[in-house]
């Protein structure tokens, strides 16, 4: 309960102090940024001895706009472990095990981030091992080929589920022009002819492992100054690069389309996919998704009680909102018990898209669900690292760790009136994608 009461604290952004209410994150973050363009972030956190560091790379497979050349955000979540000259994957690997820290990586659409969390006293060494891998990675032709192998092994692996198989076709089927056509780990076609495109790798690597692509953020047992301090020196001579992604604008969806897998030997899954915002912390439509979620989709709502506890035509039913820096998709999911409540299924969740378009919300429940919201995001923020990877997704979509503070504002503001018409303007059949697995030859909803 001592992080719900801290609520009226000093925010210190870019070396200006000023008082601001009820920040969602009770928290000092300090902000600035070097002369090469690196933003540097840190969030002193009272947990004694520990200290998380992030680094945020704006470059996901958004960023991936060119044919034949899909998944290097993804390849390069594994590369950047290969090691350098100075520290080699066995040395780095010895270093951090003698600083008693541990290191990993991921990538979304919109970034990839590799982080540390460790001792705090040792803090300066894990500047320097990031430093070192971020400036001077190197690898040859044979890691590369044996890198992009692995790479291959993991789509392989993942793709063997059919859920996998159906995320990737509704993507393929739901975008004409955007790079979220494709998925984190790209296009099949690409992935196989990954081992022959080490010189692309070089490319991709020069062009947004750079540091105005780039965010330090840490959150723990350590000084805004301490953490600036290290900044300039171990990355303030990173040269600032000159490339920039011209992402493709998705074209308006003229109509509902559908894909299907055949698959009789898992659970039915139906997933309806309607054009979603792109994220934003001054607009209303994401917190209002959000809500429609709370109070429509979620285990307490009456779609659920029906189609799950009652009636049991569902082992599950929900929403997902997008939360991506372009427009994306607001994906409601179903896992039917059997494929001939498919169709029953999906006309019982329009039927609910009817009522949230159509029908005030409780002004009781719409508080409830904001109250809900709000505490369970204070709740999942109790380490250094939960915190440091809530605040990269932030920078990430926004560019901005305060994007969190202002988001969570916007709650407080959605109406019955808001949530009508965000569901008005995005929840609409000429916006919709269905998805389908089942037993059936054809797609069997309408």
């Amino acid at each position: 309960m001592k992080k719900l009461i801290m609520l009226f604290i000093p925010l210190l952004i870019c070396g200006f102090t000023f008082m601001k209410s009820e920040n969602i994150l009770p928290y000092k973050i300090t902000q600035t940024k070097l002369p090469n363009g690196l933003n540097v972030v840190s969030v002193p956190f009272e947990s004694p001895g520990i200290a998380a560091l992030y680094i945020v790379v704006r470059a996901g497979s958004r960023n991936e706009i060119e044919d034949g050349v899909t998944g290097f955000a993804h390849f390069f979540e594994h590369m950047m472990f290969r090691g350098t000259d100075k520290y080699p994957k066995e040395k780095y690997d010895e270093v951090l095990k003698s600083i008693g820290a541990s290191a990993n990586a991921y990538t979304s659409t919109d970034q990839t981030v590799y982080h540390m969390v460790g001792n705090s006293l040792k803090i300066e060494k894990m500047f320097e091992v990031e430093a070192d891998r971020f400036q001077n990675l190197h690898y040859t032709i044979h890691d590369f080929k044996t890198e992009a192998g692995a790479v291959k092994g993991e789509y392989t692996k993942n793709i063997a589920n059919p859920n996998s198989q159906l995320y990737e076709n509704i993507r393929g089927a739901a975008f004409d022009k955007h790079t979220y056509k494709h998925t984190t780990m790209g296009f099949l076609k690409d992935i196989i002819d990954m081992p022959n495109q080490y010189e692309y790798s070089l490319k991709f690597f020069d062009r947004f492992y750079r540091p105005e692509y780039c965010t330090i953020l840490v959150v723990g047992d350590v000084t805004p100054e301490l953490v600036q301090k290290l900044s300039e020196k171990y990355f303030g001579n990173w040269k600032h690069g000159t490339y920039s992604a011209d992402i493709p604008v998705e074209p308006p969806q003229g109509g509902t389309r559908y894909t299907h897998i055949k698959n009789g030997d898992v659970p039915p899954m139906l997933s309806l996919n309607f054009k979603g915002p792109a994220f934003s912390d001054n607009a209303i439509d994401n917190p209002s998704l959000d809500l429609i979620r709370s109070v429509y989709f979620s285990g307490i709502s009456e779609l659920y009680k029906k189609l799950v506890i009652e009636e049991r035509k569902a082992r599950y039913v929900s929403l997902n909102p997008p939360f991506s820096r372009d427009p994306n998709l607001i994906t409601i999911s179903a896992s039917v018990k059997n494929k001939d409540d498919m169709q029953y299924v999906k006309d019982e969740i329009m039927k609910t898209i009817n009522l949230v378009k159509t029908t005030s919300v409780d002004a009781n429940k719409l508080k409830e669900a904001v109250s809900n919201v709000k505490y369970s995001f204070a709740m999942g923020n109790d380490t250094p690292g939960g915190i440091a990877g809530m605040l990269a997704y932030y920078i990430a979509v926004g560019g901005n760790p305060e994007c969190v503070n202002n988001y969570y504002a916007l709650y407080e503001k959605v109406t019955s009136n808001d949530i009508n018409n965000v569901a008005e303007k995005y929840l609409i059949e000429s916006y919709l994608t269905i998805g389908t697995i089942s037993a059936d030859d054809t797609c069997p909803v309408k």
